[in-house]
């Protein structure tokens, strides 16, 4: 039983995260294997097309509509009074807040109810402030003047993704013994397996490039760099480099940088890119590509990049907090500088030049998902944060 054997309860484990596909893509093997450990798993969630999917894996799911964005007093309101309900009703032993709204809500729910232990995860936070005007903007402030205290009262624990962020919650005051870099959610490094490259035609001339392929696996949201990439592809196909870019996502509305499906359909149109929506099975995607691209401005860590790392794909990215943790400069990636088109042009093309430096990067990005990233090794560390947090006060219930 988790908690060393001194639980005289099932102990119970809450998850509350926006929307059920995140859930299902982010968090569900880890709570399979939490339920598998002994503990009884809820997920409090925006149901929308993955219930039954959380149900089949043995879990209880509680319906909420959470939804992003939604700036409606009210709804905020009766939002938080289902909270308080769900989390009275179900009295959680650990409840594990996944991205901002639900650490901010969840937070403050479960900190109303003594003996829950609360685990905070949040990724890509340091975007907020990563540019002059974004720290001055009201959010920021807001956010910084609340967040901190949230995350650092009383024995709460707050996972991170990346070193910048684990710098981050320092600087918000955060105890060091109550920040846990725990890389991801974790790649199955079995069904992501290497993957051999895609063939390469042969060249036209000494100075003409093989026509390769390279994708980009994301939600279309601005701040993924989709805008850099399609200016990129725009340059180099006036310079006559065959390349093709796969784009791989859906447009997501409830997100203030979702980008307009005209808007995709119009760079389709051009022959910029080809978009395939979204796809199930993203192992297809990297079956076709010989190059794996993300130019984010930031991440806490890609999980598209580190499945394409799994399948031996040699990556281009961002030099920015996420991207870098896997796509390392000269070992798996050629990374950029955010924002700039012309240094993503120049390093796709360096990429399609030589087959030599995409075999061994895509080789050493498989070796680092291996030994950094791997699923068993993200789902062993959380669970042993579970399991710490139930000794540290004896495992009993609440």
């Amino acid at each position: 039983m988790p908690g060393g054997g001194q639980c005289r309860l099932t102990p119970k484990l809450l998850f509350l995260v926006t929307e059920d596909w995140y859930f299902c893509s982010h968090r569900l093997p880890l709570a399979r294997a939490a339920k598998a450990a002994g503990y009884e798993v809820h997920v409090v969630t925006r149901v929308r097309e993955h219930g039954a999917r959380i149900e089949e894996a043995g879990l209880q799911l509680h319906p909420l509509d959470m939804r992003r964005g939604d700036k409606r007093v009210w709804r905020e309101v009766l939002l938080l009074a289902r909270l308080f309900r769900l989390y009275r009703q179900i009295r959680p032993h650990i409840a594990h807040h996944v991205a901002m709204k639900p650490v901010l809500y969840g937070s403050l729910v479960a900190g109303s109810i003594p003996g829950v232990r609360i685990v905070n995860a949040l990724a890509g936070l340091g975007y907020l402030f990563a540019s002059e005007t974004a720290k001055r903007s009201l959010t920021a402030r807001l956010v910084r003047t609340v967040l901190g205290p949230v995350l650092r009262y009383g024995e709460r624990r707050v996972i991170v993704q990346n070193a910048d962020d684990q710098a981050l919650m320092r600087q918000f005051g955060v105890a060091p013994e109550q920040i846990h870099l725990i890389r991801g959610s974790g790649v199955d490094v079995h069904y992501f397996q290497p993957l051999p490259e895609p063939p390469v035609p042969e060249s036209c001339g000494s100075e003409s490039f093989a026509p390769l392929t390279a994708a980009m696996v994301a939600r279309l949201l601005w701040d993924k760099g989709i805008g850099e990439l399609v200016e990129a592809a725009r340059l180099l196909k006036a310079r006559g480099v065959p390349l093709t870019v796969l784009v791989a996502g859906t447009t997501d509305p409830a997100n203030p940088a979702s980008l307009a499906e005209q808007q995709v359909r119009a760079w389709v149109a051009q022959g910029l890119v080809q978009w395939l929506g979204h796809v199930e099975d993203v192992r297809e995607v990297w079956r076709q590509a010989h190059i794996a691209v993300l130019p984010s401005y930031r991440e806490g860590l890609p999980k598209a990049l580190l499945e394409a790392a799994a399948c031996g794909r040699p990556l281009v990215a961002t030099d920015v907090a996420g991207c870098r943790e896997i796509a390392v400069a000269g070992v798996s990636a050629i990374t950029v500088p955010a924002g700039d088109a012309e240094a993503l042009a120049g390093a796709l093309v360096a990429m399609m030049a030589d087959a030599a430096a995409r075999a061994r990067m895509g080789g050493q990005a498989r070796q680092l998902v291996e030994s950094e990233f791997s699923e068993t090794r993200v789902i062993g560390d959380t669970l042993a944060l579970y399991a710490a947090l139930l000794d540290a006060t004896g495992g009993g219930g609440v």
